[in-house]
């Protein structure tokens, strides 16, 4: 049985669900404020949302987070959603109550985010498909959400309302923190003298060696490197190395290191020291 979806907001995100929804047979419309072409067979539509949305059994809202209940008291100000329909926004952050404005139209109301990035809309589809979605609303909602994953090829996830903010710090900590620390890691291999066209790449082989042990172990036991040794000598050299707001940072994420070093099997003597020499560089 088909899906048929109206899409709103013409974002990468929105972009990408869209034409991923149409390339598996998904009938869809993508709605946002400027009707334009999109790479594909879909064309952003802005003249009217009303027809889409009423005809449309799941609804997505794909804007950013402070616009999604000016959308929502949109769609019920103009009579667009109905009891039988589900609304569900793309969010990590917000819970249904961003739909509030929707309450009294009796449709289904949660959330569905997608955890993964969408940089170029026309890949969506294969990046989207074996990734999870962290969805969340009431009963009907949470199967509106269970549905739409198993079209895009996705892995539903039900997570509390109450525990959206944490879960999606856990996100950003891996999709946006990797990020930021690699830019780091290439801005100190400039600094040891790395030249700049090579700096950028000098990395990668090791975060995908480190990625790979992670698709097939646990945190705790993927870790390996200076911390998972026990070896203050090398990390004490690191800390006198760094300068003092990088050395506060390499301390702090050291401490989460030397965690999953204990829960791996490393006690001793060793895990006291590092604790001292990590705490203090945290502090300091």
């Amino acid at each position: 049985m088909t899906l048929r979806v109206a899409v709103i907001g013409a974002g990468r995100m929105g972009q990408g669900i869209a034409l991923a929804l149409s390339r598996s047979g998904a009938p869809v419309h993508l709605l946002g404020r400027t009707a334009k072409p999109i790479p594909g067979p879909l064309v952003v539509e802005a003249d009217d949302w009303g027809v889409p949305c009423r005809e449309a059994e799941l609804i997505l809202i794909a804007t950013p987070d402070a616009a999604i209940p000016a959308i929502a008291a949109r769609l019920a100000a103009e009579g667009n959603i109905s009891p039988g329909q589900a609304v569900l926004h793309l969010s990590g952050m917000l819970g249904r109550h961003a739909l509030d404005p929707l309450v009294a139209t009796g449709a289904a109301l949660g959330s569905f985010h997608p955890l993964q990035t969408v940089a170029d809309p026309t890949t969506a589809a294969e990046r989207l498909r074996g990734a999870f979605a962290g969805i969340e609303g009431d009963d009907r909602a949470i199967a509106a959400g269970t549905r739409l994953a198993g079209v895009l090829g996705m892995i539903p996830v039900e997570i509390p309302a109450d525990a959206k903010a944490i879960y999606h710090a856990g996100a950003t900590l891996v999709a946006n923190y990797t990020v930021a620390l690699m830019g780091m890691a290439v801005r100190l291999a400039r600094q040891a003298g790395v030249p700049a066209d090579l700096a950028p790449r000098l990395y990668l082989p090791l975060l995908r060696g480190a990625l790979d042990n992670l698709d097939r172990l646990p945190p705790e036991d993927a870790l390996t490197g200076a911390i998972r040794r026990g070896d203050t000598e090398t990390v004490t050299a690191h800390l006198a190395a760094l300068p003092a707001g990088d050395r506060r940072l390499y301390a702090i994420v050291g401490l989460e290191a030397l965690s999953l070093a204990r829960q791996a099997g490393l006690g001793g003597a060793a895990v006291e020291e590092l604790d001292r020499v990590l705490r203090g560089a945290a502090t300091g």
